[in-house]
């Protein structure tokens, strides 16, 4: 289990109705950003040694690298669902190009809790 980190429109991420981030907004963004990849899917080798692999045709990766290091090895992975863009665990580094990204999306990131996190990649006062 991880904890999700979300851009979104919506007051609280979960919300049944509001407004959502179309498929076509993100996918012009990632095209228009040169640190971002549309793949379309993830693979991650689990404990067991076999792949697991997610299918998505939003699913975008960041391509830069950062201290962190990721969330799975070199690799963060943005995944759009539901009018929204979620990244699990995400580490400082990738919540402040979380921010970025949800600015140009005229969008806010927020977590699980609906904390909201800040352009410093900081849960907001």
């Amino acid at each position: 289990m991880g904890y999700d980190v979300h851009i979104t429109r919506k007051e609280n991420w979960f919300d049944a109705s509001g407004p959502t981030i179309s498929i076509e907004e993100w996918e012009a963004l990632i095209q228009s950003n040169q640190d971002m990849r549309l793949d379309g899917y993830a693979s991650a080798i689990v404990g067991d040694g076999s792949v697991l692999r997610i299918k998505n045709a939003g699913l975008a990766v960041w391509t830069a690298a950062h201290p962190g290091g990721g969330v799975s090895g070199n690799t963060a992975w943005f995944h759009f669902r539901q009018g929204n863009v979620v990244v699990k665990n995400p580490d400082s580094e990738i919540l402040r190009k979380m921010w970025q990204l949800a600015q140009l999306l005229d969008s806010k990131v927020q977590g699980d809790e609906c904390e909201v996190y800040g352009a410093d990649g900081i849960v907001m006062g």
